[in-house]
Formats: structure tokens, C-alpha cells, sequence
């Protein structure tokens, strides 16, 4: 009595070298779900992510045309699994297969929010310094390596998980959408607006200190996301989004600050 997936799982640890393996999880799972869902008529819904993008030099526009597509290169192996099977999708659409009665790809941006605590090192930065601030010690930025952003003024598109779980029901209950769409707040924000935000949700001064971006991530290394929204929001979606401020706020608050900080 299936009549939706929702694919959100994948290898997403973006250090991850093993191809085999990625392509395994993340491209052939993601094949056979979409011809399963097709041969049995079943809504299909899966995160594709904007590590597609890769340097961003070619934008950041959610256009799931093949040849728009053609124009990204990520920047490891994480983000080509995922854009392989972005093109997939696109290259089936475009030569007339069959398709699932509905389907949505969401790119998804730079979510933080509970039950995360399982990543590691993949986990939202607000995660990760967290325990820091609480224990009113400095945080560490990575420095800038690159001569147009100060230290700590990298940009990401940070996403409020709750906003993205509107975004995933809304579009369940809306059977005549389907497409490509970039899942972010559509506003960039620095990694020192990210600390303040965190230190003010413990009416805390800032403590700040920056280290070096690791030499094996530097010459891959994002200075800039932001998402362009405007696909969504011309397919019906008029919710607004968590500023980057009040998603800490309730993160810190409703979750990671208390005795049991899962949902």
C-alpha cells in the first residue's frame, strides 16, 4: 500500500573517497528506487544536494534541464554521485520514459537541526561548536585562504531543518508538482554570524579564534552558497524561512541544551 517514498539516505560524508561504493549507494539505490516507483505508479521524492553545484562559479541555479546540468562540476566525489543521478532523472524526463506520477529532486543546502548527532565531522558547525559555547570556551573558525572573504566571512545558505520538513510535506500534498529544486533559506550568511548567533543564545560575549582550512580540503573549499529559491516559490511555496538567528535560537533551546536533545 506504498504510494510515496521518500529517499533521504546516502552516503553524505563529502571526505568519503571509495567511488565504488558511493556510486553503489547513492547513483544504483537511487536507479532501482526510481524505475520501482515507476513500474508501480508510486510518488517519488529524493534529496539530490547542492555540493552539485561545486564552486558555484556557474550558480546556483536549480534548473533540471540536461544541459544547465552539463555546466556543474562538483568538487568531490559525495556531490558527482549526487549529480549523476540528477542527470539521470533529467535525461529520462527529456527522452519521454516512463516516470513516477510525481517526482521531486531537492538540493539541499547547509541544514543543522536535531537528531545530527551521529555525523562526526559531517555535522552542522552549529553542532559542532556548541559544546564549546556552552562551555564558554573560544570557538575556532576556519581562517580565509581566499584574498575577497575576511576570516569567518565564508558564506553558506544555513537551513533551519524544520523549514525543510514544511517544504518536503507541502509538497506531498501538492501531487501536481514535480521537478528540481534547490532546498535552502535563500539568504547567505557568514560562519561569524553563525558564532554570534550561537554565543547570543547563551547571552554570551563572542569568543572567536580562526585555525588554517585543512591543506587537503583548502583547494576545494566553498567561499559561497546561497540557493535560488525562486523555482519553489513559483511552483505555490509562500511559507517563509527561519532566519539564521531564530533556527539557532530554537536549536540551542528546544534541543541541544537540554536533558535529552533528540525530537
Amino acid at each position: 500500500e506504498v504510494t510515496a517514498i521518500f529517499h533521504l539516505g546516502a552516503i553524505s560524508d563529502t571526505t568519503v573517497l571509495d567511488t565504488e561504493r558511493l556510486l553503489e549507494t547513492n547513483f544504483r539505490l537511487s536507479v532501482s528506487l526510481w524505475e520501482y516507483a515507476t513500474e508501480e505508479g508510486i510518488r517519488f521524492f529524493y534529496a539530490s544536494s547542492a555540493a552539485t553545484y561545486g564552486d558555484g562559479s556557474q550558480g546556483f541555479d536549480d534548473d533540471g534541464s540536461p544541459e544547465a546540468l552539463a555546466k556543474f562540476r562538483p568538487l568531490n566525489p559525495y556531490g558527482w554521485s549526487k549529480h549523476l543521478f540528477d542527470q539521470y532523472v533529467a535525461k529520462a524526463v527529456r527522452e519521454g520514459r516512463a516516470e513516477p506520477p510525481q517526482w521531486v529532486g531537492l538540493k539541499f543546502f547547509n541544514v543543522y537541526g536535531p537528531n545530527e548527532y551521529h555525523k562526526g565531522r559531517q555535522k552542522s558547525v552549529i553542532a559542532q561548536i556548541f559544546p564549546d559555547v556552552k562551555a564558554g570556551r573560544p570557538v575556532r573558525l576556519f581562517r580565509s585562504h581566499n584574498p575577497d572573504y575576511l576570516d569567518g566571512g565564508q558564506l553558506r545558505d544555513f537551513l533551519w531543518v524544520g523549514d525543510s520538513i514544511e517544504v518536503i510535506l507541502w509538497l506531498y500534498v501538492h501531487p501536481n508538482v514535480s521537478g528540481l529544486f534547490n532546498l535552502g533559506s535563500g539568504e547567505a550568511r557568514s560562519f561569524l554570524d553563525l558564532a554570534h548567533a550561537m554565543f547570543a543564545a547563551f547571552n554570551a560575549e563572542p569568543r572567536i579564534e580562526f585555525i588554517d582550512t585543512p591543506e587537503e580540503v583548502r583547494e576545494r573549499y566553498q567561499y559561497f552558497t546561497q540557493a535560488e529559491m525562486s523555482r519553489l516559490r513559483q511552483a505555490g511555496y509562500d511559507q517563509p524561512f527561519h532566519s539564521l538567528e531564530d533556527g539557532i535560537k530554537r536549536y540551542v533551546c528546544d534541543h541541544l541544551n537540554t536533558a535529552d536533545p533528540y525530537v
